[in-house]
């Protein structure tokens, strides 16, 4: 026979994990920032800033793609990265200007300088590397450097890197970000990128 206390505890345990899952629920709700069409949170600042430098970096492996022999589908791609993320990156530095942010240096910076530069790689100098799927300065050289029967597979894994690596940026963004205009971006650039990943993935040689 079940005791007759049974049922009493029972029903107490199931009413504080209730209480419990609905607090937690309440926590993560709290969490989450408001979204507003006007103010922005340090993340959203943490987005642009990063973001632009990646897109920079992105835009100069594009430019690497020039007068290389490459498959049509992959020259494709390069020309998508171009057309979607330069454009991005006047968004983002119009933002942060608006938000009397600084805007950081980017590679492009450096090398459009007129500095004199052997390999694209020496661009990076003193530049954060530190972001999800950047390239490093030797990585920039080796790209630069490679044959041109090496250099379409090692700049489709590459960006697929590069690209994971913005789809994890954007995805904090969406997470933690106030400015609604920023968090639609980063939407559209998980999409946008993670598509390309697909494709990219699809024409690296088996």
């Amino acid at each position: 026979m079940r005791h007759p206390n049974v049922g009493g505890v029972l029903r107490t345990t199931a009413v504080a994990l209730i209480l419990a899952l609905a607090v937690a629920c309440g926590e993560d709700s709290a969490s989450a920032p408001e979204r507003s069409a006007t103010e922005h949170n340090a993340a959203d600042v943490t987005f642009a800033s990063e973001m632009l430098q990646h897109h920079a970096q992105a835009l100069s492996m594009v430019d690497l793609t020039l007068d290389r022999p490459l498959d049509p589908e992959v020259q494709d791609i390069a020309e998508q990265v171009r057309a979607a993320q330069a454009p991005e990156i006047q968004t983002f530095s119009e933002w942060l200007t608006d938000w009397d942010e600084p805007i950081p240096e980017t590679m492009r910076d450096h090398s459009n300088a007129g500095h004199d530069m052997e390999h694209m790689g020496e661009s990076m100098e003193g530049l954060d590397t530190s972001m999800p799927g950047m390239m490093s300065a030797d990585e920039m050289t080796a790209l630069e450097e490679a044959p041109d029967g090496e250099f379409q597979a090692m700049w489709l894994d590459m960006m697929i890197e590069h690209h994971r690596g913005a789809v994890e940026m954007a995805q904090a963004e969406t997470e933690d970000g106030q400015y609604e205009p920023a968090v639609e971006l980063a939407e559209d650039v998980i999409d946008t990128q993670s598509a390309e990943i697909e494709a990219m993935e699809a024409l690296l040689p088996s």
